[in-house]
């Protein structure tokens, strides 16, 4: 994990000083604990959840809250703020801060959709079929949030239809029983990279 942090740490800044990075996939593809294990090999970089972005009422028109309180803020050199939305209260919390790091990893699904890309210094995409991602998903959250997932499936079937993330994947990350392997994915520039196996303690193979 610490040579991924080391490759993404030397891309160039994609939004003022900040390099933006996505981690995109289908709900419960685990591009949360994925993300998490990464902002702590890049020694603490901040990790926004797009689930703290959506809400029951905007699953994914979520859009232009996030330009006005993040995009353009880290854009301008400044922290960004976000008001984190508690799903079983259904209201928004306080503000908190998104400072602008030099890494800031943005994570759900919608993370490397068509408006955010071009603020993006690289995308990386959970590589679990949907079903599966599903299914985990709906163990994880149990019983009390069926109703909540059935509706979910047919808005994430919707998004990606009209507005894939994917394609344009830089990086293909795939959980292994080791660790993490991670490959090229559709949208990476043609030889900018091997194949790298990630694994908890391990060198990576470029």
């Amino acid at each position: 994990m610490h040579d991924l942090a080391a490759r993404l740490r030397r891309l160039p800044p994609s939004l003022g000083p900040v390099r933006l990075i996505g981690v995109d996939g289908h709900a419960g593809s685990g591009k949360s604990t994925f993300a998490g294990r990464l902002a702590r090999a890049l020694g603490g970089a901040p990790v926004l959840h797009l689930d703290d972005i959506a809400s029951h009422g905007q699953l994914f028109a979520w859009t232009g809250r996030l330009m006005n309180q993040v995009i353009e803020p880290l854009a301008r050199g400044e922290s960004g703020h976000f008001t984190p939305y508690d799903w079983r209260a259904r209201a928004f919390g306080a503000a908190l801060p998104l400072p602008a790091a030099p890494v800031v990893l943005i994570e759900g699904v919608g993370a490397g959709r068509r408006a955010l890309r071009p603020h993006l210094a690289g995308l990386l995409w959970m590589e679990l079929p949907r079903e599966e991602a599903w299914a985990r998903g709906r163990r994880r959250d149990g019983a009390e949030q069926r109703e909540f997932w059935d509706g979910w499936v047919a808005a994430e079937r919707a998004h990606f239809a009209a507005d894939p993330s994917r394609p344009h994947a830089d990086l293909l990350v795939l959980q292994r029983r080791e660790g993490y392997e991670v490959l090229p994915g559709p949208g990476a520039t043609p030889g900018a990279g091997e194949d790298v196996t990630l694994s908890e303690g391990s060198s990576p193979m470029w």
